[in-house]
């Protein structure tokens, strides 16, 4: 049996904790395998825990394979997220994915992905002017009196969607989120979110986490002025990925007059734009993320970043059977070279990360 868990670890807290052991207890000699992401989060975050320190945790604590979900997936919608991590797994010939949700309904998760797989049920929810997921958590409420508003149950919605339209075998599975996602309160099994306030606000989280000697406490706003430097410079910004609908004035109109990242976002808000959209198009921008490099995404390789013993021998069982190569260090793609760029960006925060890029071993454990 093969398990896939889809999971930023931003940073890794007591809740993955919770959420691994129950994989482990549900799927005992299982192979574990984990999707995750590099420098910047879906939620256009800096990620607190760099990928190697991440593969390195993930491991100690029985996780078997590591992968990397490339920054032109991992940077962007949920939809786009789920379709780069499910394509991965799929060629890992994956069993089954296991995901936490706030709902633990799995089959009202399938139901909705189902539902929204037809684009023509939300269209007259978008003509209010509502945000895309705003339309969606309308027509859903609506359907199924279900309010599809948390973000686990929106991404396992994503998930499910993404293994449908693949026609792919994997069995999706959830565990119950026991937390608040949107609080901000510090409690044994608290949030992301909460953590990632704390930190910045340069309180004590070591009870909330399995392990903070190894975070990188970095936030976007470190680089608020080189963003803002890109969007005065740059007379084309709706070149860049999901800078759209003429909200290329709106940054233009208010760069000047904002002097701190969260200003300038709550600025440019609107009802369609929400506030972690903008961030992610932020990131994008100053990424030079275009809509160019953006078209025609594809699964262009799969990139290992640490194995246990059990984890090498089924990469050596399976590797005949993958449709992309698998790769333990830089290969020369569009892709890659994009996580080349962001990777240097990283590093104007975290000096020579980028050479680990090139140079760092693959994390093994026996």
């Amino acid at each position: 049996m093969t398990i896939g868990i889809i999971c930023e670890y931003n940073p890794f807290h007591n809740g993955h904790l919770f959420h691994l052991n129950k994989v482990k207890e549900l799927y005992k000699d299982s192979t574990i395998i984990l999707v995750t992401n590099a420098c910047f989060s879906e939620r256009g975050d800096i990620n607190i825990i760099d990928k190697w320190d991440k593969t390195e945790l993930a491991l100690s604590l029985g996780i078997d394979l590591v992968v990397e979900l490339p920054f032109v997936f991992s940077s962007q919608s949920a939809d786009i997220f789920s379709r780069g991590a499910i394509e991965i797994l799929n060629n890992l010939k994956v069993d089954k994915i296991v995901f936490g949700s706030e709902c633990n309904n799995i089959e009202l998760l399938k139901q909705v992905a189902n539902s929204l797989l037809n684009e023509n049920n939300i269209k007259e929810y978008l003509k209010d002017g509502n945000s895309y997921p705003k339309a969606i958590s309308n027509y859903i409420y609506d359907k199924y009196n279900f309010e599809l508003k948390t973000p686990n149950d929106i991404l396992g919605v994503c998930y499910i969607k993404e293994i449908i339209k693949s026609n792919s075998n994997i069995e999706p599975v959830c565990i119950e989120r026991k937390n608040d996602y949107h609080s901000l309160e510090l409690e044994n099994i608290c949030s992301a979110s909460a953590i990632r306030n704390a930190l910045k606000e340069k309180r004590d989280v070591s009870k909330y986490v399995p392990n903070d000697k190894c975070f990188k406490v970095h936030f976007l706003d470190e680089l608020f002025p080189l963003i803002k430097y890109k969007i005065i410079i740059d007379d084309n910004l709706k070149r860049y990925q999901t800078v759209n609908e003429g909200i290329e004035y709106r940054l233009k109109k208010y760069i000047n007059d904002s002097y701190s990242l969260d200003e300038f976002i709550n600025n440019i808000k609107t009802k369609r734009y929400t506030y972690n959209r903008i961030k992610r198009m932020l990131v994008h921008i100053l990424c030079g993320f275009t809509k160019e490099e953006a078209a025609n995404l594809k699964t262009e390789y799969i990139r290992v970043l640490g194995f246990s013993k059990k984890g090498r021998d089924y990469l050596k069982a399976i590797k005949k059977e993958t449709e992309v190569p698998i790769i333990t260090g830089y290969k020369k793609c569009k892709n890659m070279d994009i996580e080349i760029r962001c990777a240097a960006i990283y590093s104007l925060l975290e000096p020579y990360y980028l050479k680990s890029e090139f140079q760092k071993p693959i994390k093994k454990i026996n």
